[in-house]
C-alpha cells in the first residue's frame, strides 16, 4: 500500500477510531505491512476463517473469529 495508504479515507477513519479508544501503539517496526487473522482447524479441517487487512486498521470481526473457533473439532488420537 505504501504512501497511497495515507491518502485513503478509511485509513484515517481507522486511525481516529483507535485514537478515540485510547490505543497509542509504539510506532516502531515496518509500518507498511498489512496483517491478517487465520483460524485453522485440527487435522484435515483446514482454514475455518481467514481475514486479510485491505487497508491499515482494518479489523476482523470478533464474533466471526469466535464462531470459527467453536467449529474446531478435536483431532482423534
Amino acid at each position: 500500500m505504501m504512501m497511497s495508504g495515507f491518502f485513503r479515507l478509511g485509513v484515517w477513519q481507522n486511525f481516529f477510531r483507535a485514537w478515540r479508544n485510547g490505543y497509542s501503539g509504539n510506532l516502531e517496526g515496518e509500518g507498511f505491512t498489512l496483517g491478517g487473522v487465520y483460524v485453522i482447524g485440527a487435522g484435515r479441517q483446514g482454514v475455518l476463517l481467514e481475514h486479510h487487512e485491505k487497508e491499515f486498521g482494518d479489523k476482523v470481526s470478533l464474533p466471526s473469529v469466535l464462531e470459527a473457533a467453536e467449529k474446531i473439532k478435536p483431532q482423534a488420537s
